[in-house]
C-alpha cells in the first residue's frame, strides 16, 4: 500500500526541485547584471558626471535655489577651464563645501575693477579692457576691491552671476586649478528649465 502513494509523490520532488533551480538561476542572473550596472555606474558616477543641487542666490537668474544640475567633470582631464563657464569646485576655506560659479578670470590675467565693471589685462604687457559679460543680464553693476589682482599659473578667479549678492573671489580670492570638480553640463529640473548649457558669450570692449 505504501508504494503506489510513494512512487505519487516523487513527480512534486522533482517539480519542487526544479523550481527551486530555477529561482536561484534566476536570482544569480540578477546579482550578476546588478554588478555589472554597478561596474558601469559608478566610474560615470564618480569620474564623468555627477548631480549638483544649487543652494543660494549667488547665480540668479541664471541658476536658481533647488535647480538640479548635472555637471561633467570629464572635460577637465582633456583641458582647462575657459572664461565664461559655470564650474563647481571646492570651496578653498573649507574642501568640505561646494560651491558653483563663472569663471571670469583666468592664470596669468590680472583682474581690476572700475566703472562698475570687470576688467583685464591678458598679460603683464596689456592694457586692462572691459569684459562684456553677454551672458549677465543688461546694466549690472559689478563692484569689486580697488587694487589689482595678478593671477598666478593654475590661478582661477570666479564670479557668481548675482553680482551685489554674491560671495566670491572678490571675498576670499582665488580658486586653485585642483580645487575645480567640473562645469556645468545640464539642467535636469524644474522639467521647463531642462536642457544642455549653452557656450558662454562674452567679449572685450
Amino acid at each position: 500500500m505504501d508504494s503506489p502513494i510513494a512512487s505519487d509523490n516523487e513527480p512534486e520532488k522533482e517539480k519542487t526541485s526544479t523550481i527551486k533551480g530555477r529561482a536561484l538561476h534566476e536570482v544569480w542572473d540578477f546579482f550578476k547584471i546588478f554588478i555589472v550596472a554597478l561596474a558601469i555606474v559608478l566610474p560615470i558616477r564618480y569620474f564623468v558626471a555627477q548631480p549638483f543641487i544649487v543652494n543660494g542666490a549667488s547665480m540668479e537668474p541664471t541658476f536658481v535655489d533647488s535647480n538640479y544640475l548635472i555637471i561633467d567633470e570629464l572635460s577637465y582631464y582633456f583641458r582647462n577651464p575657459v572664461r565664461g563657464e559655470v564650474i563647481v569646485f571646492r570651496y578653498p576655506e573649507d574642501e568640505s563645501k561646494y560651491f558653483i560659479k563663472r569663471v571670469v578670470g583666468l592664470p596669468g590675467e590680472t583682474i581690476s575693477f572700475y566703472d562698475s565693471k570687470v576688467w583685464i589685462a591678458e598679460s603683464q604687457a596689456a592694457a586692462p579692457e572691459a569684459v562684456d559679460e553677454l551672458y549677465l543680464p543688461a546694466g549690472l553693476v559689478t563692484n569689486g576691491p580697488t587694487a589689482p589682482l595678478m593671477l598666478q599659473t593654475a590661478e582661477y578667479f570666479v564670479l557668481g552671476d548675482n553680482r551685489p549678492a554674491s560671495f566670491d573671489s572678490r571675498r576670499w580670492g582665488i580658486v586653485p586649478r585642483a580645487n575645480i570638480t567640473g562645469r556645468v553640463l545640464m539642467r535636469v529640473w524644474p522639467i521647463g528649465g531642462a536642457g544642455l548649457i549653452p557656450t558662454p558669450h562674452y567679449s572685450f570692449q
